[in-house]
């Protein structure tokens, strides 16, 4: 006797859609790349509403770190969700190039044979530097399945860029935002160049925190302060606090506040003053807790008068200033111009000396030999020692606080008043300013996401001082700019500079090195000031935040397609100092109608290990994200970055990732057993009209629509309107909850509830049977639209899920090339089918419940073995007598009765051994009275007479 079981009709069992990730998915990117995908897809696109993301360059200084993983990935599942919503949305990657990272690392590479080099043949080796990490970077977010125009990326280092780079600094230039200053700047002793307020970390560093006093030679004559003859008959002083001895050799002032109140104390025949509200903390660190008050008054009482300085032969002005407050020290701030933004105004107030004596390696010039050609901060002991050889050192301790250290070597900077180029942020523009044009975009003009990046930039952009534009370096569009030899004028000629952008054009900025200043100024060129006809040129380099800043205008203005504004810029949180930053003043100031160039800014947070700690190579707690897709799949990459909530900061680990593996595989089983149970199955010769559709596939259909609706919006996006307003949550750049709406919807709703409900239709049913087509039809619809539901995070997965469907002549090459699919295409809206099978599922979970109860009482050993009772409350049972012919295949049970209500209110399910005998096919037990009872077929004796059928058309005689 042939053995029954392997009758059943079962799904296809050598499916080839194995994983095996890390080999098959190099085989469909070179597909990919073989096909153009890319191009196909701009152009099914073209003529649809354009949704542009700007890139944001990565720096080109190194391989990708988990970092730019998240970065990528996000971006990209914005650009394909957005091309999927019916969106021509292009994505054009870029590369920050510039700038003092290589430079250092060319140097490194160099050594002591950079000396012997030409500034061109340095150029050269920087811009070799940079294509390297180029090209390498480019292969990894390639390899991470990042869609985009890789073959022709802009980079910050083309010719074409530096030209357009030096363009808005003309524009800047010529419409007199740019001058030329002494101020003081953050300057890094270690890269020997200023810094922006952009190129600024706080770091915590421990600094000495010393009071030093000053000694009044000279009163200012105001009566107030006179009557008392202080002295004739004492020493008075004032205490400065200071956390930066280095910088006394440039005290030239002391600041008190015109408003507080200030309070003379007598200790012995010395009167020191200081704020009123920090006497108490002054008496404790100067140790002056015997000290008596003897006067008080207002600060503005101590402008004029003369103090005489610790250690140098300089008399100190006692001045007013707003900025001295009570937070700290005396109220008393011993003021340098050259060393502090504050310092520098009051001193230009009060006609200081602004000279520096400190030199671009930090070093202490023109002073005494105590402290003469060191370091500012190895110049901090011998004159603190110097203080306390000449009595001036009143406290001495050390703090431990945050300081400004430089974004790049990450060493503590400092300020060092310099002549610099800087852009003028208060320039009047029509009738309001620079700064209020900036202020109006971010409040009324662009979407922040999340929302606190608003404040965050508002508040950058309300206090920044001028930008400092300057660089003392030489990787770098240049600062293109003729100065006269003789009164130092910057020339000003659009002609002139016009060619200047020209030959960046042609020769890129190692031609602002080749060519001499005669050479690129006509011959009768002369200063508008005094007519002197010698120039020189302009040697420092722009800062590259003004390089990236200017991307809108290098890269989105230079083709029409991607025209600014951008619907969305979106990066790291850094940049709302840097890249959003300069992007919107650079547009603001000079670009078309001072508009931004972005509508949109989105900000992911930080990668950070389990313990929250920021991942380094120091802690070895980093996750390198090319080795993960070398290892498990560049899926599970994506699909960690889909798991998380982006706007937070984000965990990830070896065991996050193994985590994500196990999900993955999960959801590719789910693809993989949907897949096997279409074998056989032609969607234009065997699907079903949805009203011919057994009940529970109807409920299927249903649940498939909601998910529709939420992931991806009422219209899926067919007609280009999936924005954020119908876009559900890939509108929404939600990817998190799409992520886990679609993990419960393969785990609960289909392979717990329904995949596991089919298994006797899909196994023993007739092949071509209404029941078996009806769960061909919807197990079809439900992958045909799962698939392109996940298409954007799981890229790979999708595409090969997609080649693998039925045929269907009008289906596109790549699931890349397909819209989502909209709610109505798999099912009408029918609420009531939801409402009703909410209720059958609820009693399902109490027949459950008894089903177990028996078999683990012994009672019973599977569920076909039974029969179950269902006493329903009364609001139940119109239901449960509706979807009866359902209930037995909904509890996989062999029978099922629904008995009288329940008088108390609650659903009571009883479990009984099943009647009549068990088919050995299908394992269902039947009724001898009942029309598909078993009874013998062939060598067969007990075949119930719906396996009967099944065998039949499977070619079996009776």
């Amino acid at each position: 006797m042939p053995e029954l079981k392997k009758t059943l009709t079962l799904p296809q069992t050598d499916f080839p859609m194995k994983a095996n990730l890390p080999q098959n998915e190099p085989v469909r990117l070179k597909k990919w790349a073989d096909e153009k995908l890319y191009e196909q897809i701009r152009e099914s696109r073209k003529g649809s509403p354009r949704y542009l993301l700007h890139d944001g360059p990565p720096y080109a200084n190194g391989p990708i770190h988990l970092g730019h993983a998240l970065n990528k990935c996000l971006k990209d599942f914005v650009v394909k969700t957005r091309t999927m919503a019916g969106f021509d949305a292009p994505y054009v990657p870029g590369f920050d190039c510039h700038g003092l990272p290589i430079e250092i690392k060319v140097d490194e590479q160099f050594g002591r044979k950079k000396l012997e080099m030409s500034s061109v043949d340095f150029l050269t080796a920087c811009r070799a530097y940079a294509q390297k990490y180029i090209d390498l970077q480019t292969s990894q977010f390639i390899r991470l399945g990042v869609f985009g125009r890789w073959e022709r990326p802009y980079s910050t280092m083309s010719r074409e860029y530096e030209a357009k780079t030096l363009e808005i600094f003309y524009r800047f230039f010529e419409q007199d935002f740019v001058y030329k200053g002494l101020k003081p700047v953050y300057w890094c002793i270690h890269d020997r160049t200023a810094l922006a307020d952009a190129e600024i970390e706080y770091e915590m560093h421990t600094s000495p925190s010393i009071y030093v006093k000053y000694e009044m030679v000279k009163d200012p004559y105001n009566a107030d302060l006179t009557r008392y003859g202080w002295l004739a008959n004492y020493r008075v002083f004032t205490i400065i606090w200071t956390t930066t001895p280095w910088t006394l050799p440039a005290s030239l002032a002391v600041a008190f506040h015109p408003e507080l109140d200030y309070v003379a104390l007598k200790q012995d025949s010395n009167v020191y003053i200081v704020a009123d509200a920090l006497a108490a903390s002054v008496r404790e660190a100067c140790k002056l807790q015997d000290a008596k008050e003897i006067a008080r008054f207002k600060g503005s009482t101590l402008e004029g008068a003369t103090f005489q300085h610790p250690f140098l032969d300089r008399s100190i002005l006692g001045v007013l200033a707003d900025y001295v407050t009570t937070d700290q020290g005396t109220g008393a701030v011993h003021t340098a111009p050259a060393h502090g933004a504050d310092d520098f105004y009051t001193g230009a107030k009060y006609g200081l000396d602004q000279t520096c004596n400190v030199d671009n390696a930090g070093r202490l010039r023109n002073g005494l030999p105590e402290y003469e050609g060191l370091t500012v901060f190895k110049a901090n002991e011998p004159i603190i020692n110097l203080l306390q050889t000449r009595g001036a050192l009143m406290g001495h301790d050390a703090i431990y606080h945050s300081y400004p250290h430089c974004w790049r070597c990450h060493n503590p900077v400092i300020f060092r008043a310099t002549e610099q180029w800087f852009i003028e942020i208060d320039k009047k523009v029509g009738n309001t300013t620079f700064r209020q044009l900036a202020l109006d975009e971010i409040r009324n003009s662009i979407k922040w996401d999340p929302a606190w990046g608003e404040e965050r930039i508002a508040n950058m952009i309300e206090t920044r001082p001028d930008w400092c534009i300057s660089r003392q370096r030489i990787w770098g569009v240049p600062i293109a700019v003729f100065l006269c030899n003789q009164c130092h004028t910057p020339l000003k000629d659009k002609a002139i500079y016009q060619s200047i952008v020209s030959l960046f054009e042609k020769e890129g900025i190692a031609a602002w090195h080749t060519h001499e200043a005669e050479q690129l100024l006509p011959s009768a060129t002369k200063c508008a000031k005094c007519s002197n006809t010698d120039f020189r040129k302009e040697m420092d380099i722009l800062d590259v935040w003004f390089d990236s800043g200017v991307s809108w205008h290098a890269v989105m203005e230079a083709e029409p397609d991607i025209a600014p504004p951008a619907d969305l810029y979106f990066e790291g949180g850094d940049q709302y100092r840097g890249w959003f930053h300069t992007s919107l003043l650079t547009s603001v100031g000079v670009g078309t109608d001072h508009k931004a160039p972005y509508t949109m800014v989105g900000t992911p947070g930080w990668t950070l290990d389990e313990q929250g700690r920021a991942m380094s190579k120091s802690l070895g707690n980093g996750v390198d994200p090319v080795d993960i897709a070398d290892r498990m799949g560049a899926e599970i990459v994506r699909l960690w970055v889909a798991s998380v909530d982006f706007r937070e900061d984000v965990a990830a680990s070896e065991n996050l990732m193994l985590r994500v593996a196990d999900n993955y595989k999960k959801l590719r089983n789910t693809f993989r057993f949907l897949l096997g149970n279409l074998h056989g199955f032609n969607p234009a010769e065997h699907a079903l009209p949805y009203e011919d559709l057994l009940p529970l596939d109807q409920y299927m259909l249903a649940r498939t629509r909601e998910l529709i609706e939420k992931i991806s919006g009422t219209d899926g996006g067919t007609d280009g309107k999936g924005g954020s307003n119908n876009g559900g949550w890939y509108g929404a750049f939600e990817f998190h909850r799409v992520y886990h709406a679609i993990n419960e919807f393969c785990i609960v709703d289909l392979s717990a509830l329904y995949l596991d409900l089919l298994k006797d239709r899909m196994y023993t049913f007739a092949p071509t049977s209404i029941a078996r087509r009806s769960a061909q039809t919807v197990i079809y619809k439900i992958t045909e639209a799962l698939v392109r539901l996940v298409a954007p995070i799981l890229s790979f997965t999708a595409d090969e899920v997609w080649s693998y469907l039925p045929a269907n002549a009008n289906r596109a090459a790549s699931v890349h090339l397909t819209h989502f699919p909209t709610p109505d295409e798999v099912a009408p809206a029918t609420p009531a089918i939801l409402a009703d099978w909410q209720k059958l599922l609820q009693v399902r979970d109490e027949a459950l419940k008894a089903l177990e109860a028996d078999r683990k009482a012994g009672r019973i050993g599977k569920a076909l073995e039974a029969k179950v009772e269902i006493h329903p409350t009364a609001d139940l049972e119109p239901t449960l007598h509706q979807f009866k012919s359902s209930l037995k295949e909904l509890f996989n049970v062999s029978q099922v009765e629904v008995k009288e209500n329940t008088a108390n209110g609650t659903i009571q399910a009883i479990t009984l051994p099943a009647d009549g005998t068990k088919c050995e096919r299908c394992w269902n037990y039947y009724a001898d009275n009942c029309p598909d009872h078993v009874q013998p077929f062939g060598p067969w004796p007990k075949v119930c007479g719906r396996c009967a059928v099944a065998l039949e058309q499977m070619g079996y005689d009776r």
